[in-house]
């Protein structure tokens, strides 16, 4: 997979800067929300046909950084 900084982009003029994919108004919380409700990847793709696979792995990535970096005091 390409390095999910490719794929995730922050602009403050889509979603009010949050995470999103190349730009588009989907966003890396969305895409978490519909796996964790228990939808598949096949499943996001079938109803959002401008997503790939790589997208959703990247939104993963980018979701295991995050967690990654944050620290319990």
């Amino acid at each position: 997979m390409k390095n999910y900084k490719e794929i995730i982009t922050i602009d403050p003029q889509i979603r009010f800067g949050k995470p999103c994919i190349r730009g588009m108004r989907i966003s890396v919380y969305d895409v978490l929300s519909w796996l964790a409700s228990g939808m598949t990847s096949k499943e996001i793709i079938e109803d959002f046909t401008e997503l790939t696979e790589e997208d959703i792995q990247a939104c993963l990535s980018y979701a295991a950084d995050k967690e990654h970096k944050i620290r319990v005091a």
